[in-house]
């Protein structure tokens, strides 16, 4: 277990500080058991590691990688209950995904080493619920998106911005804190969605991250074969040339040989992974999920890392606004316009959009590409981007 302490302070004495990511302070971080889930790349391991760095005492805690080669000949139980005997009340797993027989060991710590607190982290396609045991009633999940507009400046300028409510941004209280917000959003648009942006290689970081969800992530999860993954790269392909488009789940199955009833199982596995985002009718009841109206990539990254030519500026602006309002909102289509929150209906355009789509509907806003500041029912896209 020495080495494994070795390894935990290495990473310790190197994480930075400088900037933490917005769910933290949203975290119960006192409970027993407790996930954080989301997509590769996102930032999971160093929020954990800023957490410790702050508020644990290090004697007391350990932070060990799932898929660490020490745990090919021990046990994550074993290891745990060992950690305890000799004072640790904090253990964090990295990739708890990577290890066989997950559930049944963080059961185990949860049942029979009540003292000690277990934090894990996990792919966004992990159903922690669904393992062989029943954690259920003993953790809770807690997803991690990429980074907002407002928490890329906030990295890329070293300063504090305030997140905003969806009512701060209609009644234009959202502040750039004196900046120039449009180059910051271009940029933001292309390569500010994961926090590795300040990292040399960035594209092709992303276009690994990519390979690994579909061949790694994905197969892993769903029990699928080589074949499989080849149709899942097709369909995302295909997604990214096309979006935003209703599916077409005749010609999908056509174009991907893949059997129409097995699409919607794809869509689930992609969108789960953090790849795409299916934007729903509006469904009554709670938690009732409409019919899949279009298919968007999750990020304005992942389009112009996965479009062949440059990118709509279309697709990108409603790819923008879904992604970052579906954080903190129920973002539904709409009848009449791009999109509905709660009661607000939303039309997405550039700086010469018109109110002519939403003609005598209440509650309507115009939200505008490449403007500063907006006015009245007028506001500017960028400001969505400080909703977290």
């Amino acid at each position: 277990m020495e080495e494994l302490r070795l390894l935990f302070n290495d990473l310790l004495s190197a994480t930075n500080m400088q900037f933490v990511r917005y769910l933290h302070d949203r975290l119960p971080w006192d409970d027993r058991m407790m996930a954080v889930v989301g997509p590769r790349g996102v930032g999971k391991t160093t929020m954990l590691l800023q957490h410790i760095k702050q508020y644990l005492n290090p004697q007391k805690t350990l932070y060990v990688k799932a898929d660490d080669l020490y745990f090919t000949t021990h046990r994550l139980f074993d290891t745990a209950n060992e950690f305890f005997k000799y004072g640790g009340r904090h253990f964090y797993i990295d990739e708890i995904h990577k290890y066989p027989n997950w559930s049944q060991e963080l059961k185990m710590m949860y049942d029979y080493l009540p003292r000690l607190q277990v934090v894990f982290t996990g792919s966004s396609i992990l159903d922690i619920y669904r393992g062989q045991a029943d954690l259920s009633r003993r953790v809770l999940a807690y997803h991690l998106d990429g980074l907002s507009f407002r928490e890329f400046i906030c990295m890329k300028e070293n300063v504090q911005l305030p997140a905003c409510s969806l009512k701060d941004i209609l009644q234009h209280k959202v502040s750039a804190g004196g900046r120039q917000p449009l180059p910051l959003f271009k940029e933001y648009l292309q390569t500010g969605y994961y926090p590795f942006f300040m990292d040399t290689g960035y594209n092709k970081r992303l276009q690994s991250i990519i390979n690994l969800i579909l061949e790694v992530d994905v197969p892993l999860h769903a029990n699928m074969n080589v074949g499989s993954v080849r149709k899942l790269k097709q369909l995302l392909y295909i997604i990214a040339q096309s979006v935003p488009f209703k599916p077409n789940m005749t010609k999908l199955a056509a174009l991907t040989d893949t059997h129409r009833n097995m699409l919607s199982d794809y869509f689930y596995y992609l969108e789960k992974a953090g790849l795409i985002l299916q934007l729903r009718t509006g469904a009554n009841g709670v938690n009732a999920l409409g019919k899949v109206e279009k298919l968007y990539l999750n990020n304005t990254d992942l389009l112009y890392a996965l479009a062949e030519d440059k990118p709509n500026k279309g697709n990108i602006r409603e790819t923008f606004f879904f992604n970052q309002m579906q954080v903190n909102n129920a973002v539904t289509s709409a009848e009449k316009g791009d999109f509905t929150i709660g009661k607000y209906t939303f039309e997405v355009g550039g700086e010469g959009k018109t109110q002519r789509q939403v003609l005598g509907v209440k509650d309507a806003f115009i939200v505008k590409d490449d403007i500063e500041y907006g006015a009245g029912n007028i506001l500017p896209l960028w400001s969505f981007g400080f909703n977290y």
